[in-house]
């Protein structure tokens, strides 16, 4: 079937500039754009490789009949007959929690195909309401965009006082009804409305057996980050903007990275006051902050007062954003600047990957071998190479080159991987260096 993007693009386009001209103004006629050419382009955007939902049905077999199946699929949806199929519940360990997990749903791929294509209908609206300091599952922002203003922010504060915040199980306690609540604003097209409503009324297939929860929808469908965002935008983004911020005496801002964020304050009683205030305006909402990693950091730097020694990391005078410690440390020309480096329980989590990956491949070809943990190490540098961290990254690398000489000395017990054979192995097949590839200047 013929791709034309161009064409989808250029409605996509005359979206956004209607959302940007009208802030305020409710789209009431969105639906018919979910032509064949619309659902087609969605096709394309759908990943490949997805795990399939509960009827097995991939991205390669429905593609086989792909005109004859978004027609049929068109045809449900103009006679409302369309229902939306239980998601396929699985769980993947959570980061930063040893021995939690994390609930994923996987829809079907006609599912996923279906939300990709609203998905492209409401972010051009939605990309010109959502607030400059809003960074997860956006288009053209990143983890390290995200990370690079916090750092400007908070150095240009001085550091001042952190407040970091942790909401609990966000997807699971989502309240419904206030999300179609919050859609409303924007969204008026009752055809859009009641398709997103089947979505986060399906069940899930667990076990199996189906189950209908009463609040949240499932983490891992493509439409969820964008309703995740939807959400926080108006209990959080919005309110702190225009409600907080105003009334504090000091400067202040605050970055967030889907349900993950952070707010810093030049006055204590500033951040004390809206660290008070937090728990009573998620409740409000139907979302608790764990009690314990919601906190206040005392985040100032050490210039004037007793300084740390550089690197050094006390308990109170670091915070954990995205992965990465931030800590005082001094720069190359002798200046208290804020550094970063990967955090404890996230390099424990790629060490032990790394460990139970090669034990795991140890008989595989020794230059198979070699190629995949030149990916490992360049997958990690990908995201914690930056400035300041070489130590974490080369550390990184140390212990990947130890798992590798442990998993090699138990391939072959009659003979031991000793240091000598292990070095001569190397030089046959070397690994790459861990470098960073994300660049800030630290003055």
């Amino acid at each position: 079937m013929h791709r034309n993007s161009e064409n989808v693009l250029l409605k996509q386009e005359r979206i956004a500039t209607l959302g940007k001209q009208s802030p305020d103004m409710g789209f009431t006629s969105l639906m018919h754009h979910l032509n064949t050419e619309w659902l087609c382009e969605a096709y394309w955007l759908t990943r490949k490789d997805g795990a399939p939902g509960i009827d097995g049905e991939t991205w390669a077999s429905y593609g086989e009949h792909l005109k004859e199946n978004l027609e049929g699929l068109i045809q449900r949806l103009k006679t409302n007959s369309y229902r939306a199929p239980a998601v396929r519940r699985k769980h993947i360990p959570k980061a930063g929690s040893p021995g939690e997990t994390r609930p994923l749903g996987i829809p079907t791929l006609e599912d996923k195909i279906l939300q990709r294509a609203i998905v492209m209908l409401l972010e051009p609206i939605y990309e010109t309401d959502f607030n400059e300091s809003s960074y997860g599952f956006r288009k053209g922002r990143s983890a390290h965009q995200a990370l690079n203003e916090l750092w400007y922010e908070a150095q240009s504060k001085g550091g001042g006082w952190i407040v970091e915040l942790d909401i609990r199980k966000f997807f699971d306690e989502i309240d419904r009804d206030h999300l179609m609540t919050f859609l409303k604003h924007r969204l008026r097209d009752s055809a859009v409305l009641r398709l997103i409503g089947k979505w986060l009324n399906a069940g899930v297939l667990e076990d199996g057996c189906i189950s209908y929860p009463d609040s949240g929808f499932p983490q891992g469908g493509v439409i969820s980050p964008l309703l995740a965002n939807v959400y926080l935008h108006y209990v959080l983004d919005s309110w702190f903007t225009n409600e907080v911020k105003p009334r504090m005496r000091g400067r202040t801002g605050f970055v967030r990275f889907a349900d993950d964020a952070v707010f810093s304050f030049s006055n204590e009683s500033d951040a004390r006051r809206v660290l008070r205030t937090l728990p009573k305006r998620f409740a409000r909402f139907g979302l608790r902050l764990h009690p314990e990693k919601t906190k206040l950091v005392d985040f100032r730097s050490p210039r004037g007062r007793n300084g740390l020694k550089d690197g050094a990391v006390r308990e109170g005078e670091s915070f954990d954003f995205l992965g990465f410690t931030h800590y005082w440390g001094k720069s190359q020309k002798g200046w208290w600047v804020i550094k970063r480096k990967t955090a404890k329980s996230r390099f424990a989590r790629a060490v032990k990957a790394v460990r139970e990956w090669c034990k795991e491949n140890r008989h595989r070809p020794i230059a198979e071998q070699q190629e995949a943990l030149n990916r490992k190490i360049q997958g990690h540098c990908g995201y914690y190479g930056i400035t300041g961290n070489s130590k974490s990254l080369s550390s990184f690398r140390h212990w990947l080159i130890c798992s590798w000489q442990n998993a090699l000395s138990k391939r072959n017990r009659e003979r031991s991987m000793t240091c000598p054979l292990f070095f001569s192995l190397m030089e046959r097949y070397p690994l790459k260096p861990a470098r960073a590839v994300h660049s800030i200047c630290l003055t």
